[in-house]
């Protein structure tokens, strides 16, 4: 009986390490990119210290979409819709000058960013690629001075899809 049960707790030990230690096991893909399904652009505003919209859309390259008012928006929760692949190339086109290799951040106290003023909504775009890859910039609308082209695009770049009537007033 003894040397059953040695034997057994000596198996459940080794089972346990071996649990243990493959939480350790490297991958010969870490740190690449997982591909994904279809590419795709999130909009997304940030709330400020007033009414603005607060709202994410994402929009695929066929035009299908998906808008979440979070809000002050006309709609809240999610709502499907669907825009014309020119409306899509149209929506990626303004957007596209600003896109980063990786991640852009223009917010207070960043290089691209000084005297911002208070209280005003910022805007999150993200790119994601069939690689896997994604591009992402932050863009606190109070740090227009200098960036004026790239805030004026952020700011109408909604206008080219079919959600004005799910943000509402802005």
């Amino acid at each position: 009986m003894m040397t059953a049960m040695m034997t057994a707790m000596t198996a459940m030990t080794a089972m346990t390490a071996g649990a243990m230690l493959s939480g350790c096991a490297t991958t010969t893909g870490a740190g690449r990119p997982v591909a994904i399904e279809r590419e795709a652009i999130t909009y997304e505003t940030a709330p400020c210290f007033g009414t603005c919209p607060v709202y994410a859309v994402t929009v695929q390259p066929d035009g299908s979409g998906v808008f979440e008012g979070k809000r002050h928006t006309a709609v809240s929760g999610t709502r499907a819709f669907t825009a014309s692949p020119d409306a899509y190339r149209a929506f990626a086109a303004a957007l596209g000058p600003y896109r980063p290799v990786g991640e852009r951040l223009v917010q207070p106290g960043t290089p691209d960013c000084r005297n911002a003023p208070t209280d005003m909504p910022s805007v999150d775009v993200r790119w994601s690629e069939l690689s896997g890859a994604a591009h992402h910039l932050s863009f606190y609308r109070g740090c227009g001075q200098g960036n004026e082209a790239m805030a004026a695009a952020l700011a109408s770049a909604p206008d080219l899809l079919p959600i004005a009537g799910f943000i509402g007033k802005r």
